[in-house]
């Protein structure tokens, strides 16, 4: 390891010694090209919709596409947007999409088994609602954010922009674009439990017509867990191409790959996390990980038509490749002295294609004001899944000492008789019209419509069998906003969304539930946003989320599955983002909200709390600029009890947490950033999955990065 940090120090002076050079040849070079950039940049401005708004050392974002699929400012969207921008990801060293909700009011993200994404949103869990660039990216991965421009979180039921599920809300991460500015950027981070890891984000215009930026990341880790280890490789080179004065095209390739090792938690005991220690890893070193390959090609189409018309299509092919494999923990006995293990692995791959065609016409008619977003949807995914349960000997779960659990188990793999060995095929065939209208100075509204197809077919490759099931779903949404000046707005919004019996990754469906109708979600939201300044945004919203439709049994005949199951989220959620004054910048929100069973579902009895929805949150993240050149943050999480399942047997305790940060400008546009993550060392329990998977927060660690600038 020590090697490895004095190679990646020769790196750094290098790549230092390089801008030394660089900065004697550059100006003449930048009087060359400013000419030939300054066109290409009036041709992008005439074709590109953009927030122009949007400053690029904000916290704060102004205007955003995601929530209408049309560039809108924020305050006039009637629904709930919470935006992390690149700066805030760069200042608080964000590397996983845990990290990027800290500061969403209203989201938190689950263990997810050790090796995938699980955000709850407004009482939804799921592990679906995932996009890229506004199209779905719904495999069981963890994502890191090298290639990010922002994430947003998208809350309330988004079924007319995203299409099924997003009953909860979406999480929307913005790629890295290709532009006319030059970006060169280089960061080594290095850090407790022998963490490292590099950064790179390089583009360039390549004359008036193209350009290129390329975002790559590579990460070696331990973590403060017993056995953990990660490694983890992203690139994702892009292009952009100017075909006259209005026609715009962009071409993106990433590929990234994740491998780790699956860490499951401690167990509980008596209703609350075990007195295990924090460091104790669960299971065997030799047979907990995980892989995930992803290899994803896009392209996005803009095309002016003039007089306000822009038509847009995007398409993006995406192939999944994941293999995990764990020993878990289960129950602890009753004396507390021994716990249970089982195992059990996974192979999935699967192949996305998507398009999104829109059409957007801006006209006045009558004295109002319309933009008229008319589009389509085709995708297909295939999914190849195969499980295998671990056995030790004949049995499938073992005891073993609660205090001697990391232990090579010897456990063989094989198929058991419920293990899955399936194909599913998933199209979806989708209209929808939106119109955002301007009926006066004060008063605006939005009204629209998607009806989604959505066919699946489900071969069981064991039993040769095959089940079908088509769903047609209708989802409305509309909204109006007051603004009673020009920076504040007064919203009211109401939205549907469903979700097919198959679940959210197809593998739900079963003889039973093809018979069943999708489960629906309908948000209604009042709110408000005020734009303080222009680089200050003040956010408030109350909202009340039903889930209904959901199997349960039949109370007169156990045997049957009836749809009378419901489920209510409801909540208040406030926000701030931007800055207070030029040398002090916040990011944070508070969150109050109850999610319950309210009628009997399969899961649970009417009146269980959902779990991983703790009654309150807040966050408050603070960068102050203390001297010329001199930064520091400190950033604050309250985090109530939690249940870690829908039994409710388990609570998760309440915890306050400490986040600081040190920045340093150094000469030749190089920054230094110390990051410390629970300053105080506070023992706090971050998250879970179910009972038995509770994860640990992780004791005070320090992270040190060094960034060139070209």
């Amino acid at each position: 390891m020590r090697s490895h940090r004095l190679v990646l120090l020769a790196i750094i002076v290098q790549i230092i010694a390089r801008n030394v050079l660089m900065a004697q040849d550059s100006n003449s070079a930048r009087r060359d090209s400013s000419d030939r950039v300054r066109r290409a940049a009036q041709q992008l401005e005439r074709i590109e919709v953009r927030a122009k708004a949007n400053r690029p050392n904000s916290y704060s974002t102004v205007r955003s596409r995601s929530a209408t699929r049309t560039d809108t400012p924020l305050r006039d969207v009637p629904q709930s947007v919470t935006v992390v921008t690149a700066p805030l990801i760069a200042d608080q060293a964000m590397q996983s999409m845990a990290d990027v909700v800290r500061y969403v009011p209203g989201v938190s993200i689950a263990a997810g088994e050790g090796h995938r994404d699980a955000p709850t949103i407004r009482g939804n869990n799921s592990t679906a609602d995932f996009f890229v660039d506004g199209l779905r990216d719904d495999a069981q991965y963890l994502r890191d954010v090298y290639n990010v421009e922002r994430v947003e979180a998208l809350k309330g039921s988004n079924a007319m922009v995203f299409g099924r599920g997003g009953g909860g809300g979406v999480i929307n991460r913005v790629s890295k674009q290709a532009g006319w500015t030059p970006v060169g950027d280089f960061t080594f981070e290095s850090g407790s439990y022998d963490h490292n890891r590099a950064t790179v984000d390089v583009g360039q215009p390549m004359g008036s017509r193209a350009a290129f930026r390329v975002n790559a990341m590579s990460e070696q880790s331990g973590g403060f867990r017993d056995a953990a280890n990660l490694r983890r490789r992203g690139i994702d080179p892009t292009v952009t191409l100017l075909a006259g004065a209005s026609t715009m095209l962009r071409l993106d390739y990433e590929h990234f790959d994740d491998r780790r090792t699956v860490d499951r938690g401690i167990p509980s005991f008596h209703g609350a996390p075990s007195a295990a220690p924090f460091t104790t890893f669960f299971g065997d070193p030799q047979l907990n990980r995980s892989r995930a390959t992803v290899d994803a090609v896009g392209g996005t189409l803009e095309h002016s038509l003039g007089e306000g018309a822009l038509l847009r299509s995007q398409t993006r092919f995406v192939g999944y490749d994941k293999f995990y494999q764990n020993v878990l923990p289960g129950a602890v006995n009753a004396a507390g002295t021994d716990v249970a293990l089982s195992a059990y692995n996974n192979a999935a791959t699967r192949a996305n294609l998507f398009n999104q065609t829109d059409l957007t016409i801006a006209r006045s008619a009558l004295g109002v004001g319309h933009t008229l977003l008319v589009g389509s949807e085709l995708s297909r995914q295939g999914t190849d899944n195969f499980r295998n349960t671990g056995y030790f000997g004949s049995a499938t779960t073992t005891l073993v000492p609660l205090g001697e659990s990391v232990r090579s188990t010897n456990a063989a793999f094989r198929q058991s008789a419920s293990d899955a060995d399936n194909h599913v095929r998933a199209d979806v065939a989708a209209l929808y019209v939106l119109d955002q209208l301007v009926l006066s100075p004060r008063w605006q509204a939005i009204v629209g419509l998607r009806a989604d197809r959505f066919a699946l077919r489900f071969h069981d490759n064991r039993a040769g069998s095959e089940l079908a099931r088509t769903d047609v779903m209708v989802s409305p949404r509309a909204g109006i906003v007051y603004k009673p000046d020009e920076p504040i707005s007064v919203y009211a919004s109401y939205s549907v969304s469903h979700l097919p019996s198959s679940g959210d990754q197809f593998g739900a469906l079963t003889a039973t539930t093809e018979t069943l109708d999708p489960e629906r979600f309908t948000n209604v939201e009042l709110g408000a946003k005020w734009d303080v300044a222009r680089t200050l945004a003040v956010t408030a919203a109350a909202y009340r989320l039903d889930r209904t439709n959901t199997s349960a049994p039949d109370p007169n005949d156990v045997s049957r599955i009836v749809q009378t199951g419901a489920q209510r989220s409801t909540g208040v959620e406030l926000g701030v983002t931007g800055e207070l004054t030029p040398r002090w910048r916040v990011a944070g929100g508070f969150a109050s909200q109850r999610a319950e069973v309210v009628r009997t579902t399969r899961a649970a009895s009417a009146g269980a709390t959902v779990p991983l929805v703790p009654r309150g949150t807040a966050s408050l993240w603070n960068r102050v600029l203390v001297a010329r050149g001199v930064g520091a943050g400190l950033g604050v999480i309250r985090q109530g009890r939690m249940y870690a399942a829908v039994d409710n047997t388990v609570t998760l305790p309440a915890f306050t947490r400490l986040d600081g940060a040190l920045f340093l400008d150094l000469p030749r546009r190089t920054r230094a950033q110390v990051n410390v993550e629970n300053v105080a060392n506070r023992r706090y329990y971050a998250t879970s999955q179910g009972n038995n998977n509770i994860m640990p927060g992780a004791p005070r660690t320090l992270r040190l990065s060094l960034t060139a600038r070209l």
